[in-house]
């Protein structure tokens, strides 16, 4: 018996593009989290494009704000290294099988959020939506752009690097030779 090395090879290739797809993730991710990091500490940069009650409350020392934005760190470095835990652990039958739910649930969270909101976003910003005079406009306009956006990317690499990993580990395939 022999193993076909071009599905050898090409089960190697799907792994290392997984890998590249989870590793771009979790910098994704990380740098969403240091954002809020940056914030939770008391930066003040880009605060007023977030808009809402965060940008209100976001100068002020209010413990339960920051307790929020922290918090919010802790996920997105958990989101952010997840997948990358899953493709790492696919072939492992104890925790694979879970992290791999875990991180699909996660890719449809992402995927739809950032779906949503940017397609209700654009449509805001092409006139398709009316919001009041009061709205924060600069807000909705970053949202629409940028924040938004960024969790559809993500998702969408989450959902790509679970997608070409397949279910179930590949094992190589064995065929006969006819020989003895």
């Amino acid at each position: 018996m022999t193993i076909d090395v071009r599905r050898d090879v090409a089960d190697r290739d799907v792994g290392h593009t997984a890998l590249k797809a989870a590793y771009a993730t979790l910098v994704v991710g990380v740098l969403y989290a240091l954002v809020s990091a940056y914030w939770a500490m008391g930066g003040t940069a880009l605060l007023n494009t977030v808009g809402g009650a965060f940008q209100a409350q976001g100068n002020t020392d209010n413990p339960s704000v920051v307790l929020a934005v922290w918090a919010a760190v802790i996920l997105k470095v958990i989101a952010a290294a997840l997948p990358l835990v899953a493709v790492r652990t696919r072939t492992r039958p104890r925790w694979g099988p879970t992290v791999r739910l875990m991180a699909w649930i996660e890719a449809g969270i992402l995927t739809i959020y950032g779906l949503v909101l940017t397609a209700v976003g654009l449509l805001v910003q092409a006139g398709a939506i009316h919001v009041s005079a009061t709205a924060d406009h600069r807000a909705l306009a970053w949202h629409a752009y940028l924040w938004d956006p960024w969790f559809l990317v993500w998702g969408l690499l989450v959902t790509y690097g679970l997608r070409i990993t397949g279910t179930q580990p590949r094992q190589p395939e064995v065929r006969p030779t006819g020989r003895l």
